[in-house]
């Protein structure tokens, strides 16, 4: 069974440093419910520096959602802004933090960069 919070989460643990991130200190916690439990992802972000463990710890930032909704944002089908604004995703702390890190999220399937189609050079 495929798993995209895993997905997600492992990439991003892989690839270490992330460049959008690199003015960006805090701590998260995602705890994500799914059939009468719950799964935790706690991901630290030292300029840019990110770690991730399935420890559950206090953060700056607790966002609590739905695990399958969760799914849906990490494959670019949804916004994690739009899931807060309809009351789906609970926010404790650090808003601006979560905001931060959801600018690593996939865009939408067959998205593409904008300036793919300016002729100008796009380095990821």
């Amino acid at each position: 069974m495929r798993d995209p919070t895993g997905e997600f989460f492992e990439a991003v643990r892989r690839r270490g440093h992330e460049p959008l991130l690199e003015k960006t200190e805090g701590t998260i916690l995602f705890s994500l419910s799914q059939d009468h439990r719950t799964n935790h992802w706690f991901v630290e972000i030292r300029n840019g520096e990110v770690r991730v463990s399935r420890e559950e710890r206090g953060a700056d930032c607790v966002a609590r959602t739905d695990q399958a909704l969760f799914d849906v944002m990490v494959t670019g089908r949804e916004r994690m802004r739009r899931a807060w604004l309809r009351n789906e995703v609970m926010v404790e702390g650090d808003l601006m933090l979560l905001a931060r890190f959801e600018r690593i999220f996939p865009g939408p399937p067959g998205a593409r960069h904008p300036r793919a189609g300016s002729g100008r050079e796009h380095r990821p």
